[in-house]
């Protein structure tokens, strides 16, 4: 385990991991990025809600179903490039949005979007990052990013994140919809685990520190709030560290009525992650979304939640091609990448298996993850008789488990 003197979870300059070329497959590498972590580092970013019945079954989700190949199809020219709300990308996937990339690797975003670039796929830097909006954007001139935004009670310095983003050339805000508390995750209160390390957007390098502002449900801080000075607001405390204080600043009472006026703070495409009902994803049509990510957080908030696998054909059904549905949970093969959009997804998120990447071995490691995921997909399109992802089909997919 290689961590900063500075700070004990955040990881250290280390070397690549020399076993870095016999990694055959993503679950290869988060046994090595265990050995590479702080322990509580690793279980924020492994762990999730309650008993982690969702976590598990997200992976679990995708295997109750099985691919049907087309046969007697000339593949002899394969092409994996899609596009996502406009964005040219090589394969039909981003980056999803994590927290803290430097509690994996001391260059943190910098390195993950850096991969991505080289890669020619989207990556999506977090509203809690470690690197800032501007330090992602200037090393990465010829990537596509995207920002994640988490809605804050001051609303005007949420809008300010989303300003920043544009004007530093990001492509589209993806807004996370399904997180209005913090749930209840047993390995960070075991371990006291609470963030407690530089954000990039956030103190000097972002014009102002994440403090604590009071209870949420109990001071009067609401969405019109205008400053964005702590010693402006009787409900300012002493600061608090960033997972507390993203508790306390988030905007609980985000509602779809809020949606047009986030929307007008940037000319980039919307899109909305967090939806796993059909009746959610046609209220993000009614109010003009871009693209909706069929998506559980992870599992990190709340046990028992539905699998994005097993969400994502009530969504295709009720939206009906009308816009991008991407889907984000558990997908850890190319395979499944090739079921997701026979399935009718239009793109997915890689989440946790590009930090354990970014862990073991920096940008090479991310790198990694995506060249495996690209060889997967290949390799699947080829035998399913896809020549290019236009051509994977509902017929393609069959379920075989209720």
């Amino acid at each position: 385990m290689t961590v900063s003197a500075a700070n004990p979870f955040l990881a250290a300059e280390a070397p690549s991991d020399p076993r870095l070329s016999s990694v055959v497959r993503l679950a290869d590498l988060e046994r090595m990025a265990r050995e590479r972590m702080h322990p509580a580092a690793f279980d924020y970013v492994a762990g999730g809600a309650g008993d982690e019945r969702a976590l598990g079954e997200a992976e679990l989700a995708w295997r109750r179903w099985r691919l049907r190949p087309s046969v007697l199809v000339d593949v002899s020219e394969l092409s994996t490039a899609s596009s996502l709300v406009g964005c040219p990308s090589t394969l039909p996937l981003a980056i999803a949005p994590m927290a803290a990339h430097g509690l994996a690797h001391a260059d943190g975003e910098i390195a993950s979007a850096r991969a991505a670039a080289a890669a020619g796929v989207p990556f999506t830097l977090s509203t809690m990052s470690s690197r800032s909006i501007e330090e992602v954007a200037a090393a990465t001139p010829g990537g596509t990013n995207f920002f994640q935004l988490y809605v804050q009670r001051d609303r005007v310095f949420a809008r300010g994140l989303v300003e920043r983003a544009a004007a530093a050339g990001y492509r589209a805000l993806v807004l996370t919809v399904d997180l209005p508390v913090l749930g209840y995750r047993e390995r960070d209160r075991r371990n006291g685990w609470t963030l407690d390390v530089p954000l990039g957007n956030f103190g000097p390098a972002g014009g102002r520190a994440l403090e604590a502002r009071g209870d949420p449900d109990t001071t009067d801080a609401g969405p019109e709030t205008n400053s964005t000075d702590a010693g402006s607001n009787p409900a300012a405390t002493e600061p608090a560290d960033g997972y507390q204080a993203l508790g306390q600043q988030r905007h609980v009472g985000l509602t779809w009525d809020d949606l047009g006026d986030i929307r007008s703070w940037s000319s980039m495409p919307l899109v909305l992650k967090g939806i796993l009902s059909a009746s959610d994803a046609r209220r993000a049509l009614d109010v003009g979304a871009d693209a909706i990510v069929v998506s559980n957080h992870g599992a990190r908030q709340l046990d028992e939640l539905l699998a994005p696998a097993a969400a994502l054909p009530d969504v295709l059904a009720a939206v009906g091609g009308r816009i991008e549905t991407w889907v984000d949970g558990g997908i850890r093969r190319g395979s499944e990448i090739a079921l997701a959009l026979a399935l009718g997804a239009h793109g997915v998120l890689i989440g946790r298996p590009a930090l354990w990447g970014l862990a073991v071995a920096g940008e090479a490691g991310v790198a990694r993850v995506l060249a495996i995921l690209r060889e997967e997909l290949e390799i699947t399109m080829a035998l399913l008789g896809a020549p290019s992802v236009d051509h994977l089909r509902p017929d393609h997919a069959v379920r075989v488990e209720p």
